[in-house]
């Protein structure tokens, strides 16, 4: 019984720790640091073409206003801090890198 009761605790633990890392306060916190480490990468004259937005209503949507030419910046921060995020919102972001990806992808043809 006791056996089951650790797993049943640890097994909460993980859930919780998960929908910590979905919670759009966390999401808002990795957004203002990535988007900082992208100015503080990017040149002069491209800082002020890097933004991100947080939807006042659906608070897990971010709006990224960011130039192409500050894209490659941004994906930099975002391999730099992917190992000190937690497990969910790692996924999230390298979701948010496929995506841009795939939109910088979209241009090139």
């Amino acid at each position: 019984m006791r056996i089951i009761s650790s797993m049943m605790k640890k097994f909460d633990t993980d859930v919780s720790n998960l929908q910590k890392g979905l919670h759009p306060e966390n999401l808002s916190y990795w957004y203002d640091k990535i988007i900082k480490e992208t100015i503080e990468l990017a040149p002069p004259w491209l800082q002020d073409k890097i933004k991100v937005k947080q939807d006042s209503i659906l608070t897990m949507k971010f709006n990224l206003d960011i130039s192409k030419r500050a894209v490659r910046y941004f994906m930099i921060a975002v391999d730099q801090n992917l190992d000190t995020m937690p497990y969910s919102t790692k996924l999230y972001f390298l979701k948010v890198q496929e995506i841009m990806s795939a939109e910088m992808d979209k241009s090139l043809v």
